[in-house]
């Protein structure tokens, strides 16, 4: 995925003992021994390697952001740098490079929507990914829908399960990307995930998650929360 890229590309290298990409930045050495406080070499006993500071955090949910500016074409920016942050006023956050094309899209416009990913739109998700909205009417070329709701100007993707309408309330530059804080304005759901009884079950939605570079269809279920205390 196109946020992916550079972090890849980076891994791979450290791993195989080679200078990354980036300028500056100096070849992955696997650290065998430790220094003690006396200076004296320590052999590692615990089974570990080491690894320099990276992103390492997974698994995450890959997700499709939409954003538009008025009377322009909508993009769609794929992501998998997205997280919840707050319930109550309920907000999330996107990371970007300001490098992409959907940073300005989402800067000027102050809105984005956040379209959860299942297997069905996982190809159109990873192309979206690796294709830049300056050379690509994303939605029209993987055969997309943009659906406007009453929460925002700016379309979420009809085939998606889950669409969720953002007003970005702060960005905060932070380095290679700016994180952009959005507050929830409203949510849209398919209807054949509500049940009779207005129960909705998200997970038989068949969502994906991404891990290192790699997608994956969500396991079996191991558990509800709290199953650890609740008395039997």
């Amino acid at each position: 995925m196109k946020n992916e890229e550079d972090r890849q590309k980076n891994t791979a290298n450290r791993m195989a003992g080679k200078p990354v990409g980036n300028k500056g930045r100096t070849a992955y050495k696997p650290a065998g021994k430790t220094v003690s406080a006396t200076g004296k070499d320590v052999k590692k006993k615990h089974g570990k390697q080491d690894f320099k500071a990276g992103n390492m955090l997974y698994p995450l949910p890959a997700v499709m952001v939409s954003c538009a500016l008025p009377g322009e074409k909508p993009n769609i920016i794929t992501l998998a740098w997205a997280g919840t942050i707050c319930s109550d006023p309920a907000m999330v956050s996107i990371s970007v490079r300001p490098s992409r094309y959907s940073y300005d899209l989402i800067k000027k416009s102050g809105e984005f929507v956040i379209n959860l990913v299942t297997e069905d739109l996982l190809k159109a998700c990873d192309w979206c990914g690796v294709k830049s909205g300056r050379d690509h009417d994303k939605f029209a070329e993987q055969g997309l829908t943009p659906f406007v709701s009453e929460y925002s100007k700016v379309p979420g993707i009809l085939e998606s399960p889950v669409n969720i309408y953002c007003k970005v309330k702060e960005i905060v530059a932070i380095g290679s990307h700016d994180m952009f804080i959005g507050e929830v304005k409203g949510i849209t759901v398919d209807e054949s995930l509500m049940s009779g009884s207005g129960r909705f079950d998200l997970n038989a939605a068949k969502l994906i998650a991404y891990s290192h570079g790699e997608y994956f269809a969500l396991g079996k279920k191991l558990g509800s929360f709290g199953y650890s205390v609740k008395k039997r």
